[in-house]
C-alpha cells in the first residue's frame, strides 16, 4: 500500500495507518509498539528525533565487560549487543590477560580521507599544471570551515590530484587527508569537500580547455591510515590446559590463525567474531558501526584476498597475538551530546579521547577473537555459546521457574541442544 506524506503524519497516525494496512492483530501490535515507548515524554521525544518516521524504540541489551587492562589502565567496558555469549567471552578473555600484562596498543595514525571525484576530457598535463597553480587558493577557499578544527590540532593535512584514468576513462580525484582529532568528522569532511568542489568547478571553467565535471564529493569509510594495533603475549607454560601442554596449545592456536589468514571461508567467520566485540563497543559509544564494519572488511582484503585481521607467532617461548584495525571513531559530536547512555558510556570509559577509544575498541576485538579461538581449539564453540543461549530457549518455550531450574541443572555439564531441552521438559 503506497502513501504520500507519511513523514508528515503524527506518530499515532503513522501507527494507525500501518496497523490498518499491514497487521491483522492491530491491538497486540499497538501494545507492543507502545510498551517500548519511554515513560519520560521528553526522553522519548529525544529518541524520536534521532531518525525519521520513528514509531517506537528497539532495545538492545547494554552490558559490561570488566577487568580490561589496556596499557596498564583498568577499564569496565560497555557493550551493546543481542548475541548470547559475546559479553561473557570478552569478560573472560579480559580477566585471563589481566594478570599477564594485559592488552598493549599502538596508534599508527589517525588520518581520514575524502575525495572530490571528477571527470576531465582534456590533457592530464594541463590538469596537473592547473592543480599545482590552484592548490594554495583551494586551501584558502575552505580555510574558514576548519578554523575550529585547527585550533584543536586537526584539519586538512594534505591534498593531492590523483590520476585514475587507467581504471576509468577521464576519471580523476582530488584527495584530501584530514585529522579530525576527537570527532569522527564525517560532517566536517563532507562540508569541506563540497565547498572545495564548488570552488574548483568555477576555476576549472575559466582556466581549463577541457570539460571538467564533478561527479560527487564524499568522505571514505576506508581508513587504512587511521590504524590501531592491540596485542597480548605470555609465556607458553601459562597456556597449559588439562589436555594440552602450553606448547601444544600455542601450536594449535597458531594453526587456527594461519587457517584464517589463508582461507577466506574461515577468515570471514574469524573476523565476524572480532567484530562482535568491536561493534558492541562502537554502538555503546554512539559511533557508526556500519562505517567501521565497511572499513575493517576492506582492510581485510587489502592484499587482494580476504584474510584474517589478527595474527600470531611464537617468539622466545612466548605466544604473541595481535590485531590491526582501521578505525574512525569519535568521542565528541553526533550522539555523544544527545544520547544519555552514550554519555554514560564515555564517562564509564573515563572520558577517552578518540585515540584512547581506538585502543579500547581494538583490545575488545582482540579479546573476543582470543575467546573464540580458545573455545574452538579446546571445548568447541557450541558448549559455551549454547549454555549462554539456554535462557533464550527457555524464554522461547515460556518455561516456568521449576522448569528453568531443572534445565540449568541438567545442562550444567552438557552441551545445550534445543530438541533435548524440549524432551526434558515434555515440550515435544
Amino acid at each position: 500500500m503506497q502513501i504520500n506524506g507519511f513523514s508528515k503524519l503524527s506518530k499515532k497516525d503513522k501507527i494507525d495507518w500501518l496497523l490498518q494496512h499491514y497487521l491483522s492483530d492491530s491491538n497486540e501490535a499497538r501494545q507492543i509498539l507502545e510498551q517500548y515507548w519511554h515513560t519520560d515524554k521528553a526522553l522519548q521525544e529525544l529518541h524520536d528525533g534521532f531518525i525519521e518516521n520513528s514509531i517506537s524504540n528497539f532495545y538492545l541489551p547494554y552490558g559490561i565487560a570488566p577487568n580490561f587492562v589496556i596499557d596498564k589502565k583498568i577499564y569496565a567496558v560497555p557493550m551493546v549487543t543481542e548475541e548470547s555469549s559475546v559479553v561473557a567471552a570478552a569478560a573472560k578473555s579480559a580477566k585471563f590477560w589481566s594478570n599477564k600484562g594485559g592488552f598493549k596498543t599502538e596508534i599508527a595514525g589517525t588520518i581520514k580521507v575524502g575525495h572530490i571525484h571528477f571527470t576531465y576530457t582534456g590533457a592530464t598535463s594541463e590538469l596537473i599544471v592547473f592543480f599545482r597553480n590552484i592548490r594554495r587558493d583551494l586551501l584558502d577557499a575552505v580555510a574558514h570551515l576548519q578554523q575550529n578544527m585547527q585550533q584543536r590540532g586537526g584539519g586538512i593535512k594534505d591534498v593531492n590530484l590523483i590520476d585514475k584514468t587507467t581504471e576509468l576513462p577521464d576519471y580523476y580525484q582530488i584527495e584530501f587527508k584530514f585529522d579530525t582529532v576527537d570527532a569522527m568528522g564525517a560532517n566536517f569532511i563532507n562540508s569541506i569537500l563540497e565547498e572545495a568542489a564548488d570552488y574548483l568547478n568555477v576555476k576549472a571553467e575559466k582556466m581549463l580547455s577541457g570539460q571538467w565535471q564533478t561527479v560527487m564529493s564524499i568522505l571514505s569509510n576506508y581508513t587504512p591510515e587511521s590504524l590501531v594495533r592491540a596485542s597480548v603475549s605470555c609465556p607458553l607454560e601459562q597456556l597449559q590446559t588439562p589436555r594440552l601442554s602450553g606448547y601444544e596449545y600455542a601450536q594449535k592456536f597458531l594453526t587456527a590463525v594461519a587457517i584464517a589468514e589463508k582461507e577466506p571461508y574461515r577468515a570471514v567467520t574469524h573476523n565476524k567474531g572480532i567484530m562482535n566485540g568491536v561493534d558492541a563497543v562502537v554502538i555503546a559509544t554512539g559511533n557508526d558501526f556500519r562505517a567501521v564494519e565497511a572499513g575493517v572488511h576492506a582492510y581485510a582484503s587489502k592484499n587482494g584476498k580476504y584474510s584474517s585481521l589478527s595474527h600470531a607467532r611464537i617468539e622466545n617461548d612466548q605466544l604473541i597475538f595481535w590485531l590491526d584495525l582501521p578505525l574512525a571513531v569519535g568521542t565528541v559530536g553526533g550522539l555523544t551530546r544527545l544520547h544519555p547512555l552514550v554519555k554514560f558510556s564515555l564517562q564509564l570509559l573515563q572520558k577517552p579521547s578518540a585515540r584512547q577509544l581506538m585502543r579500547i575498541v581494538a583490545s575488545v576485538g582482540l579479546a573476543q577473537n582470543f575467546a573464540a579461538i580458545n573455545s574452538l581449539i579446546t571445548s568447541g564453540i557450541q558448549k559455551g555459546h549454547m549454555k549462554m543461549h539456554l535462557n533464550n530457549l527457555l524464554n522461547l518455550i515460556e518455561a516456568n521457574p521449576e522448569e528453568r531450574r531443572r534445565a540449568k541443572a541438567y545442562f550444567s555439564d552438557k552441551k545445550v541442544v534445543f530438541s533435548e531441552l524440549k524432551k526434558l521438559l515434555g515440550r515435544d
